[in-house]
């Protein structure tokens, strides 16, 4: 933990919780959680108290600075992943020890991306809807994939698996149904988890139950805490088949927080600099306004007038909108990166020079290594890395998979050989 004395400032006390500073501002006006003033300045600030009050409210993560998750596999183990894009969650599940035997995407730059730097992977190019997954019955210890979301239609009925026809998660949950892996897990965007007040999701689980699975409670991770320098959060949600009693356990958060100059800079995270690589560019007007933002800014820090100018009808809308006209500092993680590195009012600025981050610098927050090489045009290759999970965190993910493994396989092996003791026993009585 850190030392009673320390005090945060209001950025420090977001970054630490991994929140905005307005939801702080917020939850201090609420009465939530009250921050202390500067009886100058009146500026807020944190002490090790209001800590530990977050800890209480299960608000902040203990202080474990190291982290380590890895497993070794016992077996060789079979994954197939859905909905593969360039590679993150099923680079990240292979580092862990996961054997892939066949892929999907329908994306052609994206199969090309994997192709490049697999060729051993088994890339199926196409449409999920045409693929028969029976072939693979038996086959896959797993089955991951992070499934578009698409509403459902409830009609007043109890949403089944025949009731999601149509949507892309049909398909996922399809192949669960025809594989019968022994663990399944779909990951996808935070907001899912109150898409349609919550309906979709329960749907989701309303569906694995049906095939035969145990749901457990959907998990948020925070990417922060699994070695990526990026305030990226993904939704996950695991099935286990239910002739399985093996517990699943998520990996272990790691307080160490990464920030952009690790990503971007020889460091702990990469061994050299940055590779050179093409990037868009700010149109003028643009580069004009960003030019005016400091390093970890955003537009409050701009002229008001230029903000009203620039903000449009966003100025009067209420929220923080702390992503435009948004310049990272290189002491801080990056925010989540979009698919579009020059998008308009979700702007992640260079700290030092006004332009995107490039292809390259894209790849290095979402921790891909160097060596992997993306195809298509730039417009596509941002859109590759910005859909992708990052691939430190899908590692740190694949150890929990592992680790399930391990222990299931164990139990069945103790399994077999008491079965084996037992029928000598009885054989020797006769």
């Amino acid at each position: 933990m850190k030392r009673e004395s320390e005090v945060y400032s209001l950025k420090q006390f977001a970054d630490l919780l991994s929140v905005s500073k307005d939801t702080l501002r917020r939850w201090d006006n609420s009465g939530k959680l009250k921050a202390r003033r500067n009886g100058i300045s009146g500026y807020r600030f944190y002490t090790e108290k209001e800590l530990k009050i977050c800890e209480q409210l299960e608000l902040y993560l203990p202080d474990v600075r190291d982290a380590d998750n890895t497993v070794i596999p016992n077996k060789h183990y079979t994954s197939i992943e859905l909905f593969a894009g360039a590679g993150g969650l099923a680079l990240g599940l292979e580092e862990a020890g996961l054997h892939h035997i066949m892929l999907n995407e329908v994306d052609h730059a994206a199969c090309e991306t994997l192709r490049k730097n697999r060729p051993h992977w088994n890339v199926i190019e196409g449409d999920i809807h045409d693929i028969d997954f029976s072939i693979y019955h038996g086959k896959a210890d797993v089955v991951t994939g992070g499934f578009p979301c698409q509403a459902f239609s409830y009609a007043g009925k109890k949403l089944g698996f025949e009731d999601t026809r149509g949507t892309l998660f049909f398909e996922w949950a399809r192949a669960v149904k025809e594989i019968q892996p022994k663990i399944c897990i779909g990951e996808n965007v935070r907001g899912l988890l109150s898409h349609d007040n919550g309906k979709t999701i329960k749907g989701m689980t309303d569906v694995l139950t049906e095939l035969g699975y145990t749901v457990l409670p959907p998990q948020i991770l925070k990417a922060i805490y699994y070695k990526v320098p990026q305030k990226r959060e993904r939704m996950i949600l695991v099935g286990i088949r239910n002739d399985i009693s093996t517990e699943f356990f998520y990996p272990k958060p790691s307080r160490h927080i990464y920030t952009l100059k690790d990503a971007l800079k020889k460091g702990s995270l990469f061994d050299c600099d940055v590779p050179e690589s093409e990037g868009e560019k700010y149109p003028e007007k643009k580069r004009k306004v960003l030019e005016l933002v400091p390093p970890g800014g955003y537009w409050r820090d701009l002229p008001i007038g230029i903000q009203k100018e620039y903000m449009k009808g966003s100025y009067y809308l209420g929220g923080g909108k702390t992503g435009m006209a948004r310049r990272i500092s290189w002491n801080e993680p990056c925010l989540t990166l979009t698919c579009a590195p020059a998008q308009k009012q979700t702007e992640r600025c260079h700290p030092n020079e006004t332009r995107p981050f490039t292809v390259r610098e894209y790849a290095r927050i979402q921790t891909f290594p160097d060596h992997w090489e993306f195809t298509g045009s730039m417009t596509n290759q941002y859109k590759q890395i910005g859909n992708a999970v990052p691939v430190n965190l899908a590692k740190e993910l694949g150890y929990s998979v592992v680790d399930f493994l391990n222990r299931y396989y164990q139990s069945q092996q103790k399994q077999t050989m008491r079965k084996n003791i037992e029928y000598k026993t009885e054989k020797t009585a006769i």
